[in-house]
C-alpha cells in the first residue's frame, strides 16, 4: 500500500492516515481448511478411478 505525503503534513496526521489504511488488510483465516481427509475407499482406488476418466 502506498500513502502520499505532501510537504508540510503533520505527524498526527500521518498517523490517521497510517491507521486507516491498516483496516482494510486483515488477511483470511486459513484454519479452516487444515486438517485432513476422511475417506471411505482407499486411495489407491480413488487414483486409478479418476486416471480411467480420461481414457
Amino acid at each position: 500500500m502506498t500513502i502520499v505525503l505532501k510537504k508540510g503534513v503533520s505527524n498526527e496526521q500521518i498517523d490517521r492516515q497510517i491507521k486507516a489504511s491498516k483496516h482494510g488488510n486483515k488477511k483470511p483465516d486459513l484454519a479452516k481448511y487444515f486438517g485432513t481427509l476422511k475417506l471411505k475407499e482407499d486411495p489407491l482406488k480413488i487414483q486409478k478411478s479418476m486416471r480411467d476418466e480420461w481414457d
